[in-house]
């Protein structure tokens, strides 16, 4: 039956502030709830996403829908999570003939079929970022707390009201309690949006990413898993109960 799919584009302009990350764990989450979900790799002069779940070769890619020489359907590959996943080609001869602004309209015949759809955009704010925030509905702005990461997630925000999609908060990610990092309230101020998440700084998501497996499931009880399974019950709308012991001493 056709219902309604959010798609939701994960930027923050910056590089290395974790979005395939965040994008890979937060669908295993949502599956975890019972959600359909789509994962895109939307990155695609330099896309990591397959990488990160472990499907780095594979027969069709986002590259050749774009292209015309495959449906999306023929890209759309079950990871072991239950997580629905387009990755896009790595081969620099993937980008010859590939036009970034024919992504809403490749993306068309998914609507309906998925819950959530998660676009994971390149860094920067080029016409790769553009057509993932044009093709999403809502953003969830990525930032570490630093100035340069906040400015420019703050040109993301304001490039993604531009055209039309709505930020819905902004997720904090790689925070180490460290003094000279920004404050919830210095984010938030520059900003001018709530934020719905924070990630502290986490070791255990390099040994994920080099098991190719969601930190969410390597190690669900990480304090990076925690704080993203948070994250995926608030969008989902769920309320997720954690023991009084495991808030304590986890």
């Amino acid at each position: 039956m056709w219902h309604l799919t959010r798609v939701i584009c994960i930027a923050g302009g910056k590089g290395g502030i974790g979005k395939t990350t965040l994008v890979s764990n937060l669908g295993a989450a949502l599956v975890d709830l019972g959600c359909n979900v789509l994962a895109v790799d939307s990155n695609l002069t330099t896309p990591n996403l397959g990488i990160h779940l472990g499907i780095p070769l594979y027969p069709k890619t986002l590259h050749d829908v774009l292209k015309g020489k495959a449906s999306i359907a023929e890209a759309i590959y079950r990871h072991p999570s239950g997580m629905r996943v387009i990755p896009a080609g790595l081969s620099l001869d993937d980008l010859k003939g590939t036009d970034p602004r024919d992504l809403p309209t490749a993306l068309l015949d998914v609507l309906g079929i998925v819950d959530i759809m998660l676009l994971d955009a390149s860094a920067g704010l080029g016409r790769e970022a553009l057509a993932a925030l044009e093709a999403a509905d809502e953003l969830l702005v990525l930032t570490t707390p630093d100035l340069p990461s906040v400015t420019d997630a703050l040109k993301t925000a304001k490039l993604a009201q531009q055209v039309g999609t709505k930020p819905i908060g902004i997720v904090v990610n790689r925070i180490l309690g460290r003094p000279h990092e920004m404050t919830r309230q210095e984010i938030c101020g520059m900003l001018d949006q709530p934020i719905i998440s924070e990630i502290p700084e986490d070791w255990n998501i390099s040994a994920s990413i080099a098991a190719r497996t969601p930190i969410v499931h390597y190690r669900p009880n990480s304090p990076a898993s925690r704080a993203i399974k948070r994250l995926a019950a608030r969008i989902a709308g769920v309320e997720v109960k954690e023991s009084w012991w495991r808030r304590l001493f986890l």
